[in-house]
C-alpha cells in the first residue's frame, strides 16, 4: 500500500499549509478588489522592504563629503556625487535588481540562499560546490552588515540633536542604546502590532523627504544639472585616484539593497516595484539633491545636510520622525536575519535552535531569542566602540556590496542554466553587472583596516559555523550508516521471526528512507521487544518555501506491521509530529498518540585523531550538536511520550 494525498485537516496552528501574503493577495483578486489591495500591499511593501535605503540620505552625503578623500565641498564634488547616487540608484536598485535579480524566485519567495539554491539546481555537477560557498558566503555578509545596520541608522537619526542643542552631545549613545534595547525587548511580542504602524510613519518619512528636497532645490535648481551623468564622468576625470576612494561613500546610498529581493516573498513583485517607482526613488532623488543645492549655496552645512534642511521649528519634529524611521530601518534588517536563520537551519547549515512564531495567522512572522540577543549583544558593543556614526560608515558598505557581486554571478547562473537564455546575452550582462559591482567593493576594500574589518570578521564567523555544522553533520551521518542494516532484508527477518511483541505503535525517527533507524536495532538489542505496530518516520526538508497538500505526507507499508511515512516540509514551514498523525489519520493510518512512544537515538560523539583546524572544526560541531534544539522540541512531540536510546560514535 502507498498513499501520497491531501490532508484533511488543518495545520496545528489552523494555519493553510500554503499561507502567505500572495494567497491574500490571489484571494482579494477573485474578490474584485484587486486594486485595492495592490494598493494595501504597496503601502505596506513602503513600510518594511525599503526602511533600510530610505533612511540613508541621513548620512550619505555628509560621508561623500567629509573630506576624508581629499576634496572639499566645492561644485565639481557636488555635483559629480549627486550624479553617481542618481546613476547609482537608477542602475543599481531599478535595473538589476526590479528587472532581473527579482525575476529569480522559488515559489515566489527570494533572498540570497533561495538565489543559491536556484542556481546549484540546473547548474553542471562540477560548478555546484563552488555556487554553494558564494551563496554561504553571501548569507554570512548579511550578518555581518545586519549588526551594523541598526547602529548606524538609530545613531544618525540621534545625532540630530547636535543641531538642535550642542551641549547634548554626550547623551547621543546611552540615547542610542536605549532605543535600540527596547526595539530588541519587544521581538518577542511579535511585529503584527508595530508593523501596522510601520508604513504610514515610513509613507509620512518619504513625502517629508521629497519636501525639504524640493524646497531647497527650488531655491537653487542648477543642481539638476547633476542628472546629466557626465557630471559623474567629470568627477572622475577631475579627482582620478580620490574619487575611485570615494565610491566606498557613494555606495551608502544602495544599502539595504538585498532587502528588495529578500522580502519577495513577504509582499511580491508588483508591489515592491511600484512603491520604488511611485514613492521611493523620487523622494531619495529630490531629497539627495536638495541636500545639494543646500551646500551649494552654503558649504558649512556639511556637518548634517539633512537636518539643517529643515527650518529651526521642524527639527524635533523631524528629529522623531527620523528616529522612527531608523527603528523601521532596524526592524527589517532584525526580521530578515531571523527568516535567513530559519531557512539555513531547514536546510541544514545551522544546528536545530528555538524558533518562536509571533503570529497565528503569518509563517513568516517569528522570533528566535538566541539570535536576537546575540544580535542585541553585538549591536551595544558596536556603538560603544564607534561612538559616532561617521565612524560606523567606515565599516558599512563593504558587506552589502561584497553580497552585490555575489548575487551577480548566482543570478546569471540561474539566467543561463534555468532560463536558458543565450550564453552570449547572458555572457554580456555578467560583464555589465561586474563593472558595477566590482569597482564599488573595490573601494569598500579600503576601508578594512578603518571599520570594516567588523562585517568581515562577523561573516567570516558565520561561515565557519555553517560549513563547520554542514560538513560534521553530513559525516556524522554518513558514518551512522556505514554499517547500517538493509531496511528490507531485515524487516523480512523480523516478520518471519518477530520477537516478543508489545501493544501500541512505535514510531522510529529515520533520518535515510532505506536504512534500519539506530534507535531501532539499540531497542532489539537490550530490550529484545517489539511494539504490535512500527511507523519508521522520515521528516524532509525541501529547496522550497513551501510544500503543497498533495505532497505533504507519503505513506507505505512495507510489511503486515512495519510502515514507512515520509514527511516533506518547506523551509518556511515547522514540522509538528502531530499534524503529520492528523494527516496519517485521514489517509488511513490510524495512530493515537497515548498509544504511542517515539524511539529516538541520542548520539556521544568522541572526537578521533585529526589534523589541528579539523580537531577544532570537530570541537565548534560538538558544541553545537550540545546545545542543539532536541527533536521533542524540534517536531513539537510531547516529551512524555519519547524514550532515548544513547550510543557513542567516533566522529
Amino acid at each position: 500500500m502507498r498513499s501520497c494525498g491531501t490532508c484533511r485537516t488543518p495545520d496545528r496552528r489552523g494555519r493553510p499549509v500554503l499561507a502567505n501574503r500572495h494567497h491574500k493577495l490571489t484571494d482579494n483578486f477573485m474578490n474584485g478588489n484587486h486594486k485595492q489591495a495592490l494598493s494595501g500591499v504597496t503601502l505596506a511593501a513602503i513600510g518594511v522592504v525599503y526602511g533600510d535605503i530610505g533612511t540613508s540620505p541621513l548620512y550619505t552625503l555628509r560621508e561623500c563629503l567629509s573630506g576624508q578623500f581629499g576634496f572639499g565641498v566645492e561644485p565639481a564634488s557636488i555635483l559629480g556625487f549627486l550624479s553617481l547616487i542618481f546613476w547609482l540608484l537608477i542602475l543599481v536598485v531599478s535595473v538589476k535588481y526590479l528587472s532581473f535579480v527579482m525575476r529569480a524566485d522559488n515559489a515566489g519567495e527570494g533572498g540570497i540562499l533561495t538565489l543559491m539554491s536556484l542556481a546549484t539546481r540546473n547548474t553542471p555537477a562540477k560548478w555546484t560546490p563552488l555556487l554553494i560557498i558564494l551563496g554561504l558566503i553571501g548569507g554570512s555578509f548579511f550578518y555581518g552588515e545586519v549588526v551594523i545596520t541598526p547602529a548606524m541608522s538609530v545613531m544618525s537619526a540621534i545625532e540630530g540633536l547636535n543641531i538642535a542643542a550642542p551641549s547634548l552631545d554626550p547623551y547621543i549613545v546611552p540615547l542610542s542604546v536605549l532605543v535600540l534595547t527596547l526595539l530588541f525587548a519587544i521581538q518577542k511580542h511579535g511585529t503584527a502590532t508595530v508593523g501596522k504602524l510601520f508604513a504610514p510613519i515610513m509613507l509620512t518619512w518619504f513625502i517629508t523627504l521629497a519636501v525639504l528636497g524640493l524646497n531647497s532645490i527650488f531655491q537653487h535648481p542648477e543642481v539638476l544639472g547633476a542628472l546629466n551623468p557626465v557630471w559623474a564622468l567629470r568627477f572622475f576625470a577631475k579627482y582620478q585616484t580620490a574619487s575611485f576612494f570615494a565610491l566606498g561613500a557613494v555606495v551608502l546610498a544602495i544599502t539595504g539593497v538585498e532587502a528588495l529581493y529578500a522580502d519577495m516573498g513577504h509582499f511580491g513583485k508588483s508591489p515592491i516595484r511600484r512603491a520604488w517607482f511611485m514613492v521611493v526613488l523620487p523622494s531619495l532623488v529630490l531629497n539627495y539633491f536638495g541636500q545639494g543645492a543646500l551646500l551649494l549655496a552654503h558649504p558649512e552645512a556639511i556637518t548634517n545636510p539633512f537636518f539643517l534642511l529643515a527650518p529651526k521649528w521642524a527639527l524635533l519634529p523631524l528629529l522623531l520622525l527620523a528616529t522612527l524611521a531608523t527603528v523601521i530601518a532596524s526592524q527589517a534588517v532584525i526580521s530578515g536575519v531571523f527568516s535567513l536563520t530559519r531557512q539555513a537551519v531547514r536546510l541544514g547549515y545551522l544546528s536545530p535552535i528555538r524558533i518562536v512564531h509571533t503570529s497565528e495567522q503569518e509563517s513568516g512572522q517569528i522570533y528566535i531569542p538566541v539570535i536576537n540577543w546575540m544580535l542585541y549583544i553585538s549591536v551595544v558593543i558596536v556603538i560603544m566602540s564607534f561612538e559616532h556614526s561617521s565612524n560606523l560608515a567606515a565599516a558599512y558598505g563593504i558587506a552589502v556590496t561584497g553580497t552585490m557581486v555575489l548575487t551577480s554571478i548566482l543570478s546569471c547562473s540561474v539566467a543561463r542554466h534555468s532560463w536558458h537564455w543565450n550564453k552570449y546575452l547572458v555572457a554580456a550582462l555578467f560583464v555589465a553587472l561586474l563593472a558595477i559591482d566590482v569597482p564599488l567593493f573595490a573601494a569598500n576594500l579600503a576601508k578594512i583596516f578603518s571599520g570594516g574589518w567588523l562585517p568581515l570578521t562577523l561573516g567570516a564567523v558565520m561561515f565557519t559555523v555553517m560549513t563547520s555544522w554542514k560538513s560534521e553533520r553530513f559525516q556524522l551521518i554518513r558514518r551512522l550508516n556505514e554499517h547500517g542494516n538493509s531496511l528490507e532484508p531485515m524487516i523480512a527477518s523480523l516478520e518471519k521471526s518477530p520477537p516478543t511483541r508489545v501493544a501500541g505503535t512505535a514510531v522510529y525517527m529515520s533520518r535515510v528512507v532505506n536504512v534500519i533507524p539506530h534507535a531501532l536495532l539499540h531497542n532489539l538489542k537490550h530490550n529484545k521487544v517489539l511494539h504490535e505496530r512500527i511507523i519508521l518516520l522520515t521528516l524532509r526538508v525541501e529547496e522550497v518555501p513551501y510544500v503543497h497538500n498533495v505532497r505533504r505526507v507519503c505513506i507505505e507499508q512495507l510489511s503486515p506491521t512495519f510502515w514507512r511515512v515520509v514527511a516533506s516540509y518547506g523551509w518556511r514551514e515547522t514540522p509538528n509530529v502531530e499534524e503529520i498523525f492528523h494527516r496519517c489519520n485521514a489517509e488511513g493510518l490510524s495512530c493515537r498518540m497515548m498509544e504511542t512512544s517515539f524511539f529516538m537515538a541520542h548520539e556521544s560523539l568522541i572526537m578521533k585523531e585529526r589534523p589541528w583546524y579539523l580537531y577544532l572544526r570537530g570541537k565548534l560541531f560538538m558544541l553545537l550538536q550540545r546545545n542543539a534544539l532536541r527533536a521533542p522540541d524540534q517536531f513539537e512531540i510531547p516529551p512524555n511520550r519519547v524514550i532515548e536510546l544513547g550510543s557513542q560514535v567516533d566522529i
